[in-house]
């Protein structure tokens, strides 16, 4: 225990003093930091700092961190050996990271990091120019980043290999690594073959997942395969994957479409949901003007949320004639933080109807806006307004909010 852990345990000691409170640890060896603490917590303190520097790409930083991490010998030497090796191949030392890795085989034989190695090291020596055969690799994962490099440079001996195990009998993990690889390929017989197994020529996780692979590529030859599976598609699940793959994909103009005018309910409120997704506040503001059915200017709502409308939906929540739609415009207001907290309140000053009211307290209660309803439980005269209020700060975990409780209690 570190001498902040040690101030904080005291204080949260001092804090529950009173009747019934522990008395405060006597101060014996156990209370102060021992030599093999220290190292621990120091180790853990450089390796944190190795893992911060490597999601920030600090790579120097990294190393210098990890580097002292293994002149500690302790339990995360191996992972700070392998961090060492993988930021040394980020900065083009190729060399050094292919010795890193070497100590780590020798040093840790069992270490839980030598897979990642393996594959780290495969990446070193394709990269420097050495050509490792799909064929000879036993490891699965490690095919697949072989099978990655060839595809790039000679897709059609590639090709046969990746066939082979999309339609045999690989787990569904390398399956499905190898539908990505093909997904990004711009060979002829690669988009063949994943265009032919998202029409359905293999199981329906393999169609899923080669739909979703389309949509990610997202080149203007996959948009137009996807638009032409939507319209050959005979299951109303594949549409659905063809409408997230054009999310996926940004084809706001097929999800705009699908979310006008296809017949089938479900299909049109995932389009509407998507096109949510994909911020198209415009396209959504207008089909809401248009749409005369409520269940659909629900869905609408809904994605105007997903799009952040703050405007739309204020305008929504005061003039929308429907109470259940306005109710849900209120709510969906109240879920988009305190910005919308002077929307929310003005809807209240200038509101007769007591269920708006209570959706208002709702919507302020989901933005935490503790202020707002004390306020308005000092000033509402509606009894069944105020309760409502109070109700909702009694739920509230906050310190204002216990604090007004506390008063109205003493008064």
């Amino acid at each position: 225990m570190n001498m902040r852990k040690l101030l904080a345990a005291f204080a949260a000691a001092i804090l529950l003093g009173g009747p019934g409170a522990r008395a405060l640890p006597t101060a014996d060896a156990h209370a102060y930091p021992t030599p093999t603490d220290e190292r621990s917590e120091r180790e853990a303190d450089l390796y944190e700092e190795g893992t911060d520097a490597i999601d920030d790409e600090e790579w120097e930083d990294a190393i210098r961190a990890f580097t002292k991490v293994m002149e500690m010998k302790g339990s995360r030497a191996d992972g700070a050996t392998y961090w060492t090796a993988y930021a040394l191949k980020k900065l083009g030392r190729r060399a050094e990271a292919l010795k890193a890795l070497e100590e780590l085989r020798k040093a840790h034989p069992k270490s839980r990091w030598l897979n990642d190695a393996k594959a780290l090291e495969m990446e070193l020596r394709q990269s420097g120019g050495e050509r490792v055969a799909p064929e000879n690799v036993d490891d699965a994962e490690l095919k697949m980043i072989a099978i990655n490099s060839l595809m790039h440079t000679d897709p059609e001996k590639a090709y046969p290999l990746l066939e082979k195990i999309v339609r045999g009998k690989a787990p569904d993990k390398i399956k499905d690594r190898a539908l990505f690889i093909l997904s990004q390929s711009s060979s002829p017989r690669a988009q063949a073959l994943i265009a032919d197994i998202a029409r359905g020529s293999a199981n329906p996780d393999m169609q899923k997942d080669a739909v979703r692979y389309l949509g990610i590529s997202g080149n203007a030859h996959n948009r137009q395969l996807l638009s032409e599976l939507y319209a050959s598609a005979s299951t109303r699940e594949v549409k659905k994957e063809v409408l997230r793959a054009f999310m996926l994909s940004g084809s706001k103009a097929q999800v705009v479409a699908a979310a006008k005018s296809e017949k089938d309910a479900e299909l049109r409120e995932e389009a509407i949901k998507m096109l949510g997704l994909m911020g198209g506040r415009a396209e959504l503001a207008s089909m809401y003007d248009s749409e005369p059915a409520e269940s659909v200017r629900e869905e609408i709502i809904k994605a105007l949320f997903l799009s952040g409308d703050v405007e739309k939906l204020g305008e929504l929540a005061k003039k929308e004639t429907n109470p259940e739609l306005r109710e849900e415009a209120i709510e969906k207001l109240g879920l988009m933080g305190k910005k919308t907290g002077p929307t929310l309140l003005a809807i209240y000053a200038t509101e007769t109807n007591v269920e708006v009211k209570e959706a208002v307290i709702k919507g302020l209660f989901l933005q935490g806006n503790t202020k707002a309803l004390i306020d308005i439980s000092k000033k509402e005269t509606n009894r069944e307004l105020k309760r409502e209020a109070l109700k909702k700060l009694s739920l509230m975990n906050d310190d204002e909010a216990l604090a007004y409780m506390l008063q109205i209690l003493n008064e």
